[in-house]
């Protein structure tokens, strides 16, 4: 089981505090650990501790989408990742893991916040679009993968 965390910065003239986000992942560490990894920016601190079972070697996070606009951070399994990959991938998308979360990732590239209808699994997700200064939350219709705010 991996963890997620993250804030937003209301006041972006200021710089995210590191060590904020760095403190909060600690506390996170017996759920994923395997890795960690973030994502600063003015608007935004992400975190991700990372328990590896898919895509060992390339699958760390945050990941992000080909112009590095959207960036997400993920917790849980889609079960149908390889048939929504390979749908992704006939559209055009180009991918650089083998990992669930970025077929997540391209699917609401894709589809916005319809994605969720597409999805079969267990998960909760943190997806930032650094364009629009948007971010999208959610988690499985039954709420097996914890996701508070």
């Amino acid at each position: 089981m991996c963890g997620i965390t993250g804030f937003l910065n209301f006041f972006p003239r200021t710089r995210v505090d590191a060590e904020q986000l760095h403190r909060m992942m600690s506390i996170l560490h017996h759920r994923g650990p395997d890795e960690c990894g973030m994502y600063l920016d003015n608007h935004i601190a992400m975190g991700h501790t990372r328990l590896s079972i898919i895509d060992l070697s390339t699958g760390g996070q945050p990941l992000h989408n080909e112009d590095q606009t959207l960036w997400i951070v993920f917790n849980g399994e889609i079960f149908n990742y390889v048939e929504l990959r390979k749908e992704l991938e006939t559209s055009g998308h180009r991918f650089y893991t083998n990992s669930d979360t970025e077929v997540l990732l391209h699917l609401y590239e894709e589809k916005g916040v319809s994605c969720l209808q597409e999805l079969n699994g267990q998960f909760a997700f943190a997806i930032w679009d650094s364009k629009k200064k948007r971010l999208f939350l959610a988690r499985d219709r039954v709420g097996i993968r914890p996701l508070h705010y």
